[in-house]
């Protein structure tokens, strides 16, 4: 069984999976220096950046998702987040449930809306979420010392949950934490709850965060 089948069925019944050996050492470096250093928490619109949108686009990561959505998988979002001593924060137990879309549009069952950096952001239904996959690409070494993501494994099966259905989900499904070297990947989807403290550390924690869809959006909205 190839590394994508396998993927997928972690994905499927885990809700994430974790692969040590994604980007080579050499593509790690270029990422660092194209990206820089963020002056918050992290950096939004990516995929305008050839290096970016070249590797969101390679054969090697969409063959990757494939097997976890449905049609035909390409980037819709990419996310840089840099976790350092200068720019440090926690986030708590929550799901990945935005979209990014080109302008607002009221659809039914879409909202609340928001805007990011000038660009229209819409909550969106579980229905398509749990068709997306996530792929986090680190750039540095990631333990519980620096921030890394800690997860309720099988989480994402429950659609999207209210804050008391969070509380009573982090009773029933195990606690994760997900250790990941650089150059290595975690594949997600975005209903796995999923957090991260603070870091201890005087080390980067640096990811480029990259969502997939394999359909369009309901009319009149579209990807951003």
């Amino acid at each position: 069984m190839d590394q994508a089948s396998i993927t997928a069925i972690h994905v499927r019944v885990l809700g994430f999976d974790i692969l040590p050996k994604v980007l080579t050492l050499g593509e790690v470096h270029e990422l660092i220096e194209t990206l820089g250093d963020s002056n918050g928490p992290g950096k939004r619109g990516l995929l305008d950046i050839p290096v970016v949108a070249a590797l969101a686009t390679s054969s090697r990561l969409v063959d990757l998702v494939r097997p976890c959505v449905p049609g035909t998988p390409r980037p819709v979002r990419a996310l840089y987040f840099d976790k350092s001593p200068d720019t440090n924060w926690s986030v708590s137990w929550h799901q990945d449930v935005t979209l990014a879309v080109k302008a607002r549009a009221e659809v039914e069952g879409f909202g609340p809306w928001s805007l990011k950096d000038g660009v229209p952001h819409v909550h969106a239904p579980a229905k398509l979420l749990e068709r997306m996959l996530t792929i986090r690409l680190h750039l540095d070494d990631c333990d519980e010392t620096n921030g890394t993501l800690h997860v309720l494994i099988g989480s994402h099966q429950f659609g999207r949950a209210t804050p008391a259905e969070i509380e009573h989900l982090r009773q029933e499904c195990p606690e994760y934490i997900c250790r990941v070297p650089a150059g290595g990947a975690m594949c997600m989807r975005p209903l796995l709850l999923h957090c991260s403290k603070r870091s201890e550390s005087d080390r980067h924690r640096r990811v480029l965060h990259i969502e997939y869809a394999g359909f369009d959006l309901p009319p009149p909205l579209d990807w951003q």
